[in-house]
Formats: C-alpha cells, structure tokens, sequence
C-alpha cells in the first residue's frame, strides 16, 4: 500500500512552503512574542485568502471540499513556519466538531464563516490540568443557560465560537456559544508559546445550544481528537523537520578548533537521531492521514501512534537543536526557542504524550479482542 502524497499535493507542499516562507520568517513569530498581540491577523487573513481554512469543508457549506491529504499537508507547512495563527483550534477541533456533530441548520450558519476565515472557532473542553474526566466537569448547562468556566481555551481571547463540553439532564453534551455574547468573560492566560493566545473562558447564565446528540459529549469528543490528532502530527513533522535543518546549518556554519562542528561524531550522532525519529513520526503521519481520509476503524491506532511519534519527534528534535547551538541555543536573540516553545504546548494541546500511549494500548487492546 502506497502512503505518499501525489505529485498534485506534492505542488500544493511546495506552494505552501514558499508561501510561508515568504509572509511567516521567524520576525513575524518573534513580532508576536515581542507584542501584546495573541495572533498575525494579517498572515490569518492571507492564510484564509489562500483557502487553506476551507480545505475540508464541503462546497455546500462555502468549503474547497478537498481531502485530508491536502489538509496534512498544509499542517506540515504551517507546523515547519510556526505560525502564530489560530489554525488548528478554528480548523482541526472547531470546524471539525460542526462537520461531524452539528446539525444542518448549524452547519448553514456557522461553517462558510469559519471556511472565508471570517469566524475563529476553539473548543472549551479542559476545567484543570490532566485527562478529561466526565465525572469532574463543573461547567453546566441548565434552563436554556451556561455557567461554569474552561481553562486554558486555545486561541480563546480571539475566537467568535466555541464549541463546550457541559453537564445537562442527560449527561455530557456539547454546546456551541457565541463568545461575543452577554455573561462571557475571557481572560488571557500566559503560557510558554505566546504566539498563540491561552484564555480562561467563564460563563455567566450565557445561551447556548446543543451540538450534536444528547449526553453523548465525551463520546464526541475522543472522536473529535482522534482525528485532530493526526493533523496535530503533521504539524509537529513540519517543526521537526524544521529543527533539525536549523541545527544542521548552524552545525555546518560554527567552528572549533579549526573546523566545522558538523563533522564531530557527538554532534552528527545527535542530528541523526533526531532524523530517525522525524523519520519515524512521518511514516506514522502517513498512515495517519490514510486512516483519516478513510475514516475507519483504523483510525483510533492510527492517530494515537502519530500523536505519540508526533510528540517524541518534536520535542526531542527543538530540544536537541537548543543542545547543538550551546549556550546561544537558550538566549531571546536565537530562534531556537520557536521551535522550542511551539513543541512544548503541541504536546499538551489535546492530551499529552501519556495520554495518547494509553489510548494507543486501549487501541491495540480492542482490536485484539475483535479479532479473538
């Protein structure tokens, strides 16, 4: 079975890489972190012009109705540029959770917003740190209203919806919000990478209405992140990849004693063993996206084990790139510390690593029982 993409969506790669390459150098993230800004409006505008946010989206709904080959690969790319865009919350989890939960009327409404880029969506699912647990949600929604608060909400001090996980009379639900209506207060909350804006959400008796079947939110929403994971993946191949070119090049470029430090063993050891594990989480991306475009009972491994190789890949490969440029590797002026931070929040962002090894192992579990 053949994973790679076509020559068609290798042009779409390469049209996105020059693209970002030319509106997202790292000034435009380093612009962000220096400011009081949570995002580049200016390169989501250009973003969403590209008909990047439409992707997925049917035609029906104002999308481009293309596959989610096309959509990995636009991840990878904004993952390689570390964007400081609301992209994944407004198009993996938001855009997403309509598709699959919303009703037609919702999708009408809200779905050509989200694809022309107009509307930024986020999902409130999370109260405290650690695996959501439907026994501790104390958000609620009772007489028509909602009240409880969410934190951290990705881009949540900038989105116009957001789709919340709630206690009702049935259960677990979801329910989508306007966040510009009356009872919502957002709150920024700081975290490593302030290229994206964290947000405490809290809901005062605000309307809402109900996405998708009754009671059955938290089946939702591991469905929702089975498949966020795996463009989540793709973008954590994308900064992988970037790293370890980073580290290469310095390595290339820096002497000691006479000579570049690229052709020292300790640091070619290093580099290619962060090749091996980006090596690793794109075959795992691929698969992925293969099992997400089908769309069948593949799809739970599939996105834990990219979710997890994502991660692994990431991480190691933005720390090891901090390692191979030394003490200038830690300070502000370096752009090491991009990659760094943009690691370290995409493995917590739905889940971290623990989590997804144990959903991967409740994967293998299930489907050994299935076939028993």
């Amino acid at each position: 079975m053949n994973f790679e993409f076509s020559e068609e969506q290798l042009m779409l790669r390469d049209q996105a890489r020059s693209f970002l390459a030319e509106h997202c150098p790292t000034r435009v993230v380093r612009a962000v972190l220096d400011s009081d800004d949570y995002y580049d409006a200016s390169l989501w505008q250009q973003v969403a012009d590209m008909g990047w946010t439409a992707t997925v989206i049917p035609e029906a709904y104002g999308g481009l109705g293309l596959s989610y080959y096309e959509l990995a690969i636009i991840a990878e790319e904004l993952g390689r540029a570390v964007a400081p865009i609301p992209f994944s919350s407004s198009v993996y989890l938001a855009s997403e959770a309509l598709m699959a939960f919303g009703s037609e009327a919702q999708k009408q409404q809200w779905l050509p917003g989200l694809a022309s880029g107009e509307l930024i969506g986020t999902v409130a699912f999370t109260e405290s740190a650690g695996r959501l647990d439907a026994s501790k949600i104390a958000t609620q929604f009772e007489n028509g209203v909602l009240n409880g608060c969410k934190l951290p909400v990705a881009d949540g001090v900038i989105a116009d919806i957001a789709i919340v996980i709630a206690t009702d009379t049935s259960g677990v639900s979801l329910y989508l919000v306007e966040l510009s209506g009356q009872g919502v207060h957002r709150e920024s909350v700081r975290t490593l990478d302030a290229s994206r804006g964290m947000a405490s959400l809290s809901f005062d008796g605000v309307a809402a209405e109900l996405v998708g079947e009754p009671g059955a939110g938290m089946l939702a929403v591991e469905r929702l992140h089975d498949r966020a994971a795996v463009l989540f993946a793709w973008e954590q191949v994308g900064l992988a990849d970037a790293a370890l070119e980073q580290a290469k090049q310095y390595a290339l470029e820096r002497f000691a004693f006479g000579r570049p430090i690229a052709s020292y063993q300790a640091i070619k050891h290093k580099l290619v063993n962060v090749y091996v594990k980006n090596t690793l989480a794109r075959s795992n991306g691929y698969y992925g996206a293969w099992a997400l475009e089908a769309n069948g009972l593949e799809l739970k491994r599939a996105a834990a084990t990219a979710r997890v190789a994502g991660i692994q890949a990431s991480s190691f490969a933005a720390e090891e790139n901090i390692q191979t440029h030394g003490g200038m590797g830690f300070t502000w002026e370096f752009d090491c510390q991009f990659y760094y931070r943009r690691a370290k929040l995409l493995s917590l962002v739905i889940g971290s690593e623990a989590l997804w090894q144990n959903r991967l192992v409740d994967a293998l579990a299930a489907e050994q029982t299935t076939t028993a």
